[in-house]
């Protein structure tokens, strides 16, 4: 009764924390070694999180394939099609027997609360029937965006066109609120976020080299957002606050070296480097102004990879052994339990009681 779903179409590598979700929280540095640890953990953790529910939560546009569901057996229900582990958002075409079912003649159920529907039940007031091929093996064909539930944030806008390569620039308020990890969605096209560069802002500013400057006077403060991190020459720093034309913030942040600066160009990491035409969709061209959107995990579960990463990260630290606090009792072994709980508390509210059919 299971589905077949195209490799390309897979969410494999999908994660449901970013990089600099963990970087945050750890408060660490950026560096190339630091990057490929944090990036392990959270696939893993974003694997295991999958393992845990049994399901995956990420939006994927892709056709697939089912029995129809018309056999006498003890419970005949020849209109209900059980989508068992394929769970569905959106339909976008069905057909049964190579025979196109009209997308008013079924109903996605359970209508109360999905997304994610798990069955597909033809209307009994129509004449529409599952059925009509040589063989009830894979007579049902279904296309449409599968998944948890497709919950997006408008970003921003995309500062350039988007032709053929792997570069989306983007404006500052994109920037602060996307990470590596994230997925994006430009008009059809979904991306994968994998690599942040930096890209020249068309401003100046300057600073002096006193900690107490956090005054940036720019030309257009409407062009920058909260939480983003500028680069001026070698020297980070992190916008605070804006005001006007006027940004405050937080000097040699991420450990760089505090310095003077005279009208010196503002760098910010607005150069996205992602994977095109991901999660099912077609790589496409955008023009410059398109509006960029981002994919959010459910709440709980972006929590729980963040908690799974970082524990990770910390255990590998310590050799896997148990860390002492002074007090001479294990300091992790408290985020243990508060992870044990979380899990639970991610199982209980998201978790497929069947690894095969939901219920």
């Amino acid at each position: 009764m299971g589905s077949i779903l195209d490799t390309n179409t897979s969410p494999d590598g999908v994660r449901y924390a970013t990089r600099e979700d963990i970087m945050r929280a750890l408060d660490v540095q950026t560096t190339a070694r630091n990057r490929r640890q944090i990036d392990d953990a959270i696939e893993a953790a974003s694997r295991g999180v999958e393992g845990l529910c049994h399901r995956r939560f990420a939006p994927v546009l892709a056709t697939r394939y089912f029995d129809w569901p018309g056999r006498p057996a003890a419970s005949y229900t020849p209109w209900v099609l059980r989508l068992d582990d394929s769970e569905l958002i959106s339909l976008t075409s069905i057909t049964s027997g190579g025979i196109s079912i009209p997308l008013d003649d079924v109903n996605l159920e359970p209508n109360r609360s999905g997304p994610p529907f798990s069955r597909v039940e033809i209307k009994l007031n129509t004449s529409a029937a599952y059925g009509g091929g040589q063989t009830y093996q894979r007579d049902v064909t279904i296309t449409g965006l599968w998944g948890y539930r497709d919950t997006e944030t408008t970003l921003g806008a995309a500062t350039a066109a988007v032709g053929s390569g792997t570069t989306l620039t983007v404006d500052g308020a994109t920037s602060a609120a996307v990470g590596v990890g994230s997925i994006l969605r430009v008009d059809d096209e979904r991306m994968l976020v994998t690599e942040r560069a930096q890209a020249d802002t068309g401003q100046t500013g300057t600073l002096t080299a006193s900690k107490a400057d956090t005054t940036l006077t720019v030309t257009d403060g409407t062009a920058f957002a909260v939480d983003e991190v500028l680069l001026l020459d070698s020297e980070r720093v992190r916008v605070d606050d804006i005001a006007g034309n006027t940004l405050v913030v937080e000097r040699a942040y991420d450990g760089t070296v505090l310095a003077a600066h005279t009208s010196t160009p503002i760098y910010a990491p607005r150069a996205l480097t992602v994977t095109r035409g991901a999660l099912g969709t077609t790589a496409t061209t955008h023009t410059t102004g398109a509006t960029a959107y981002e994919w959010q995990p459910p709440g709980l579960i972006h929590q729980l990879v963040k908690a799974e990463a970082i524990w990770s990260l910390l255990q590998e630290r310590s050799g896997w052994f148990r860390l002492a606090s002074s007090s001479g009792k294990s300091a992790p072994e408290v985020s243990r339990v508060s992870i044990d709980a979380l899990r639970d508390q991610a199982y209980t509210e998201y978790g497929r009681k069947a690894r095969t059919r939901g219920i």
